[in-house]
């Protein structure tokens, strides 16, 4: 598959990353830092990461929702773009709603007013598919709907949405934003989303060969392989300023499947693989999700094309699972 091509970043850029330890958060930093070089991507979190994180740059502790602590780091490194990754997912939002609601608004309120008050010159801020509900459109979902979200986690991103095109409009802030999908990844663990199964289910299909599933087998939702949602990220923050036509959150897909499609797939790589299915609290949230998402808007405004659908994903994952496992054995 062809590699995305990325620009340099201009010389006087520095990106700081808030939440760079969550699941997202670990490989774009990752990868900004190849792109970009080490010293000009900070990485920060509420705690330290892992080994890789530490030791390939910059690193700060900072928790998102104090404004003093972020604008510190931007004042210390000169800090002129700002990825705000930290958040709080849908299935333990629902757990803690109002700590989700306060980590998911005030982190971003506070980086806005920076932006607003030119302390940095362009925002990156994740929304989700979750900012849809019950009421939008499920198949096709398009880019302008009925957003009725019924979780927490939803309702945070349709408010965030709004005020990131509020504050694009009143104050000129140049704010861009993403309605992820499902993110798959085998590099990190996930961080508490009701997508979550379709990450698991790979770990237990190589270290158990069974896999209890809490969504029903044909729960069809949109999910993307994390290299995809990377590429994304940074072609979106890469645009020309005038190609960015939408200032809420734009509309983001590659597949959608069901948890029997996906099984179906594993077991073209391990036949005796079995799943069995337990639905609990989190299907009543997939329920409210769309199934595929339309996101033609995205694909105008500023050239976003997936290069990976199940079955490519589901190679690639495996194939490197297995060689991680082999040369753990090895040491």
């Amino acid at each position: 598959m062809p590699a995305y091509i990325f620009e340099q970043l201009k010389m006087s850029d520095t990106i700081l990353i808030l939440g760079a330890c969550g699941q997202i958060g670990t490989e774009l930093t990752q990868k900004l830092r190849s792109i970009y070089g080490k010293d000009n991507v900070i990485a920060s979190d509420i705690r330290e990461g892992n080994v890789e994180m530490m030791s390939s740059g910059p690193f700060e502790i900072i928790d998102a929702t104090n404004q003093e602590q972020i604008l510190g780091v931007i004042q210390k490194y000169k800090v002129t773009q700002v990825y705000l990754m930290a958040a709080m997912l849908s299935a333990t939002a629902e757990k803690y709603p109002l700590k989700g609601w306060d980590l998911n608004m005030t982190s971003l309120l506070a980086v806005l007013e920076l932006a607003k008050e030119k302390h940095i010159e362009k925002v990156y801020w994740p929304s989700s598919m979750a900012a849809f509900g019950p009421t939008s459109p499920k198949m096709n979902t398009p880019q302008q709907t009925i957003m009725e979200p019924s979780t927490v986690y939803g309702i945070s991103k349709v408010a965030g949405e709004h005020w990131c095109n509020y504050y694009h409009d009143k104050y000129g802030v140049d704010v861009r934003s993403i309605r992820y999908p499902g993110i798959i990844s085998w590099k990190t663990l996930p961080g508490g989303g009701t997508t979550d199964y379709a990450v698991d289910i790979y770990f237990d299909a190589l270290e158990k060969g069974t896999f209890e599933c809490f969504l029903s087998e044909n729960t069809r939702l949109p999910m993307m392989y994390m290299d995809d949602a990377i590429n994304a990220t940074i072609q979106l923050m890469q645009a020309d300023e005038e190609s960015i036509k939408t200032r809420t959150s734009y509309n983001l897909a590659a597949i959608s499947f069901t948890p029997k499609e996906i099984a179906e797939e594993i077991k073209k790589y391990i036949p005796d693989f079995t799943i069995t299915y337990n639905p609990d609290f989190r299907q009543a949230i997939a329920d409210s999700w769309p199934q595929v998402i339309d996101d033609s808007a995205a694909r105008k405004d500023w050239g976003w094309r997936h290069q990976f659908d199940l079955a490519s994903m589901t190679k690639d994952i495996i194939t490197s699972l297995q060689a991680k496992a082999e040369e753990s054995a090895e040491v």
